[in-house]
């Protein structure tokens, strides 16, 4: 790491991958080859730690670089309430206490969908921006990130949101649902209206980025959602959750 390249590495914890690179925190690039191990099926905790602790190995990196995790739960003091696609036996647990028993590195937790929607922030869709963003990730489910004045507050799951209809943002508007339900985008972007306009309601955000797969199909239809607060694609796409945890990393390594 130099005062030219800052550095730090990002891991990204998935149901299916693990991801990780080494990224220059300066810029948010990848600065190594991305790379990707499959999530062992149903893996203890300590075996999820292990496959870390191989890609860690295979980037190489100085000893002294902090490790930024993105991980598929909300982190409360470091802990995992509820856990929907890893094993079971992370209910309860401290994720950084147990990734530091195969990796002799400082270790930074955080949600994965806080992850992406700070990388946004510091170098995507809303680079530069000071307001209130908000970034909703449209996948099995709706992640969410509330970052303001670039300060990232946490585990906002804003997928869980009731609507005025009883049902979930996320069981009403996710895009499993949209494919499960054989909608149209013109369908689909009128629920999607009905959420964003109760988000919008509730906190009056200045921008909202719309994340995950979907999202390389934007033009279908988020010009199809009429709103007064501008919503933008995301830019960074699968590299935001490895980018935004290094990011973190970096900045509560130095504090």
């Amino acid at each position: 790491m130099t005062k030219s390249h800052p550095c730090a590495i990002g891991i990204d914890v998935g149901g299916s991958g693990i991801k990780g690179a080494l990224v220059d925190v300066k810029r948010g690039k990848f600065i190594t080859e991305r790379y990707r191990i499959p999530t062992p099926e149903n893996g203890s905790p300590l075996q999820i730690a292990g496959v870390i602790r191989e890609i860690i190995d295979l980037l190489e990196a100085p000893a002294d670089l902090p490790v930024g995790i993105s991980f598929p739960a909300p982190i409360v003091a470091g802990v995992v309430p509820f856990m929907a696609n890893l094993s079971q036996e992370w209910r309860g647990q401290h994720v950084a206490s147990i990734i530091r028993q195969k990796v002799d590195r400082p270790i930074f937790v955080l949600n994965d969908a806080d992850a992406a929607g700070y990388a946004e922030v510091r170098y995507g869709a809303a680079h530069g921006h000071r307001g209130t963003v908000i970034m909703l990730t449209l996948g099995t489910g709706i992640g969410s990130a509330l970052v303001r004045q670039r300060r990232l507050i946490p585990n906002t799951e804003l997928g869980h949101l009731i609507l005025d209809n009883g049902i979930t943002a996320e069981r009403f508007a996710s895009s499993a649902v949209y494919t499960q339900e054989g909608l149209s985008f013109e369908q689909w972007a009128e629920r999607l209206t009905q959420v964003f306009s109760h988000i919008n309601m509730l906190f009056s955000p200045d921008l909202f980025i719309v994340g995950g797969g979907i999202s390389k199909h934007h033009k279908k239809f988020l010009p199809l959602i009429p709103l007064d607060t501008p919503i933008v694609p995301a830019k960074l796409r699968n590299a935001a959750g490895i980018i935004g945890a290094a990011r973190v990393a970096y900045e509560e390594a130095r504090r």
